[in-house]
């Protein structure tokens, strides 16, 4: 994989073999923090085991306590034939491509086929009613994947962020890439918006994520996922201005006069 941009440092943990080949699947802290539930709900559901860490200095000092076990919040999983990578808190935009290439280098070096991009969409032009999700592939298999799965294209506008430099350069470099965009509660965590996800990374790769508990645990989750982000923040820069829809920070938008 040939890119100009110098990734993050993965630190795999001891006896971990980078090699898991298959399907890889990310997802990021952004809008309804669609993404890490997804992410969370795969790895619980395929038993995956932690496999490593990105690390660097510019990291905020922070751990996250999850069943009582302290974990930084950047992290990669695998189990056989599937990897997870997942950022529980969010970054300023201008770590979007650092994190992206990490994510590049990972892919590559774990040998995968096709990697799954799961990440929150606003649609700033309408109220919030939530249940949409589109697609994105990088390649002609991929786009014919979303059309077999009866999964929306977006045919014209802009996706932005760690997501969009993603697609940019699974273009680039010829790499089979989707992104899954579900319409998400721009203001608090919503595990029903990652369910429509994970039920779309079902129907793409054949793997067996029973939703019910997400479904039905959703509040919790979504509550459990909220409080998480509040400590977070305690140690965080910053917040992005609120009015800004593009971006890492508030996931990705388009523009739904041109789909």
């Amino acid at each position: 994989m040939e890119t100009p941009f110098k990734p993050y440092a993965l630190v795999l943990n001891k006896g971990a073999d980078p090699r898991t080949g298959g399907i890889a699947i990310c997802g990021f802290s952004s809008s309804g923090m669609v993404g890490v539930i997804a992410a969370s709900h795969v790895i619980s559901s395929m038993g995956l085991e932690q496999q490593g860490t990105v690390l660097n200095a510019e990291f905020p000092a922070v751990a996250l306590i999850q069943n009582e076990v302290p974990k930084h919040p950047v992290r990669v999983y695998q189990g056989e034939g599937i990897g997870v990578f997942t950022a529980e808190i969010q970054f300023d935009d201008d770590k979007d491509i650092a994190l992206a290439t990490t994510v590049l280098e990972w892919f590559s070096k774990g040998g995968f086929d096709q990697l799954i991009i799961v990440d929150g969409l606003l649609r700033p032009d309408k109220d919030f009613e939530g249940g949409d999700l589109y697609g994105v592939g990088t390649s002609d298999a991929m786009r014919g994947a979303l059309r077999s799965a009866g999964i929306e294209p977006i045919r014209q506008g802009v996706v932005s962020g760690i997501t969009g430099f993603l697609l940019g350069e699974g273009d680039r470099l010829g790499m089979d890439i989707i992104a899954l965009l579900a319409e998400a509660h721009p203001m608090y965590p919503d595990a029903r918006a990652a369910a429509i996800a994970v039920e779309a990374i079902s129907d793409l790769t054949g793997l067996d994520l029973p939703l019910s508990d997400l479904l039905e645990n959703a509040r919790t989750i979504e509550d459990s996922v909220r409080e998480m982000i509040e400590r977070a923040k305690s140690v965080l820069p910053d917040p992005i201005d609120p009015g800004h829809q593009l971006g890492s920070g508030d996931g990705p938008g388009i523009d739904p006069s041109v789909m």
